[in-house]
C-alpha cells in the first residue's frame, strides 16, 4: 500500500524485511550524539529495535531507490506516535513530515487526540511543534509530552 510516492521516494507500510534498514536509520540519527557502544549500553541494539518495530501497531518506511532512509511508528492502542527518524543525508526533503502525516492519519482514525514524548529542547521537539504538536506537558527527566488534536 503506497501512502505517498514522489519521483524516487516512496512512503509505505513497513515489512519485516525493513527491520535492518530501520535499525540503520535509528543508529545513524543517534550516532552523532552517542557511539554504537553507548547506544548498546542504553539498550538500543538491533535486537531491541527489532522487538520494538515488530511490536508496533503500525510502522512506515521511506524508501529511496530500494534503501530505507526513514521510518515512523505508532502505538495505535495508546494513541501515541513513537517518533519519525530520517537519515541525516536525507533531512530537509520533507520525508519526516510525510512519515508523521502517515502516522497521524492512522492515529486519527481511532483517536481524537494523539501524543508523543520527546526531549524538551531537542531538534525533534522543534520539528513536532512545527507540525502542530503542542499542549506541552513536562514529564520529567528533560522530556515533554506533546499532543495533537484531530481536525474536525
Amino acid at each position: 500500500m503506497n501512502l505517498e510516492t514522489t519521483m524516487l521516494m516512496q512512503i509505505r507500510l513497513a515489512q519485516p524485511a525493513d527491520v535492518a534498514g530501520m535499525f540503520h536509520v535509528r543508529t545513524s540519527v543517534t550516532e552523532n550524539i552517542l557511539s554504537r557502544d553507548e547506544l548498546a549500553e542504553a539498550g538500543i541494539t538491533e535486537a531491541s529495535i527489532t522487538k520494538m518495530i515488530l511490536g508496533a501497531s503500525c510502522a512506515w518506511v521511506a524508501n529511496d531507490k530500494g534503501q530505507v532512509v526513514g521510518f515512523s511508528m505508532i502505538d495505535l492502542a495508546e494513541g501515541s506516535l513513537f517518533a519519525a527518524f530520517v537519515l541525516p543525508s536525507h533531512e530537509g526533503k520533507g520525508i519526516g513530515k510525510m512519515l508523521v502525516q502517515a502516522a497521524e492519519e492512522a492515529l486519527f482514525r481511532q483517536h481524537t487526540v494523539a501524543w508523543l514524548e520527546t526531549g524538551k529542547s531537542t531538534r525533534a521537539a522543534g520539528f513536532y511543534r512545527h507540525l502542530g504538536w503542542g499542549m506541552e506537558q513536562d514529564v520529567g527527566g528533560g522530556d515533554i509530552r506533546l499532543e495533537k488534536k484531530r481536525r474536525i
